[in-house]
């Protein structure tokens, strides 16, 4: 499967915290993704861009908080994260760049 430039558009980066190391015990990786992608899309565009083999794809859309910025009411922007599952010995090293 080739990298086509819209794979890009659907992973916007990898998400390391620590909630995201424990899944990763788990053989699964946590990634930010455009709120338009659908499981397939991310499914494809992980298998293409990392040569990996996807088991299972779960998302979740975080609401933005309401914030102050510099005093001014704000609001956080939504995020939708997908928590990607890759086959048995498939590995993703989100540490290092592309």
């Amino acid at each position: 499967m080739s990298v086509k430039p819209e794979h890009y558009d659907v992973i916007v980066k990898p998400i390391i915290t620590e909630k995201a190391t424990l899944a990763s015990e788990a053989g699964a990786v946590v990634f930010k993704v455009a709120k338009t992608a659908t499981k397939p899309q991310i499914k494809e565009a992980v298998e293409a861009v990392f040569g990996v083999k996807v088991k299972a794809v779960n998302t979740t859309i975080t609401k933005g908080k309401a914030k102050k910025f510099r005093g001014r009411p704000g609001e956080r922007s939504d995020v939708k994260k997908a928590y990607v599952t890759l086959e048995e010995g498939n590995t993703i090293d989100v540490s290092s760049g592309l």
